[in-house]
């Protein structure tokens, strides 16, 4: 069964370091391109940060830029997102994802697998 498992998330205070994990199974994660993704309420969900499968390149958005490293462990079938510096704005279910793909992209459609979501709480 392929699937991806979240874990880690909570409530945190602003200025203060969170780390995301996601573990992948049923496929090999070297060959999928990965992304992150978060969702507030009211809002739509929106891309976070992503990362290519052939290179490992990495895009973030302009929120997060500096704050939030994307990584992987392709050995490990592990996807890590890790947050510092975090901000009540950035306060959301964030999702893992991956994607059969060379490329990365910030559209969820083109996404095949997605984690369960895991809820980040930045307290002011």
């Amino acid at each position: 069964q392929l699937k991806l498992v979240q874990s880690g998330g909570g409530l945190v205070q602003s200025g203060g370091s969170l780390r995301l994990s996601c573990k992948a199974s049923g496929f090999t994660l070297e060959n999928y391109a990965i992304a992150w993704f978060r969702q507030a309420p009211g809002k739509e969900r929106e891309g976070v940060s992503n990362m290519n499968s052939h290179d490992d390149s990495t895009y973030y958005i302009d929120s997060v830029k500096g704050r939030f490293t994307i990584s992987r462990d392709n050995a490990k079938k592990m996807i890590y997102l890790q947050m510092d510096s975090l901000k009540p704005e950035d306060t959301a279910v964030y999702y893992c994802a991956a994607d059969l793909s060379l490329v990365a992209t910030m559209s969820p459609l083109e996404y095949d697998y997605w984690g369960q979501g895991t809820q980040v709480t930045v307290s002011s």
